[in-house]
């Protein structure tokens, strides 16, 4: 007789969800890929302000506040600093950071 406390679909279910990025960490990888788009211009606090912006609202936007607030909070905690260098170099330095908080 088959053990039935847990079913298998249950074991894979958790298994894919503890698999899955952070927010912070998906929000600091879409982060990575909007600062990409300037390629060799520097990084300003100001363009990274407005991708970080554009990052939140896409991977955040629908989740509740508090959970937008903590996953906020913690990708920005982690950006990674000082914000020097083109922009290809810093989203390679934000995929790191984002590897970090998985």
């Amino acid at each position: 007789m088959p053990d039935l406390t847990q079913p298998p679909d249950i074991d894979e279910a958790l298994r894919k969800l503890v698999e899955q990025p952070s927010y912070a960490s998906q929000v600091l990888t879409v982060t990575a890929r909007l600062t990409e788009r300037r390629a060799l211009t520097p990084v300003t606090a100001r363009s990274l302000h407005e991708d970080l912006q554009t990052a939140e609202a896409t991977i955040l936007g629908t989740l509740p506040e508090s959970v937008q607030h903590i996953a906020s909070t913690r990708a920005r905690t982690h950006l990674p600093y000082p914000y020097a260098g083109t922009a290809h170099e810093y989203a390679a330095r934000l995929r790191t950071a984002a590897g970090a908080l998985r």
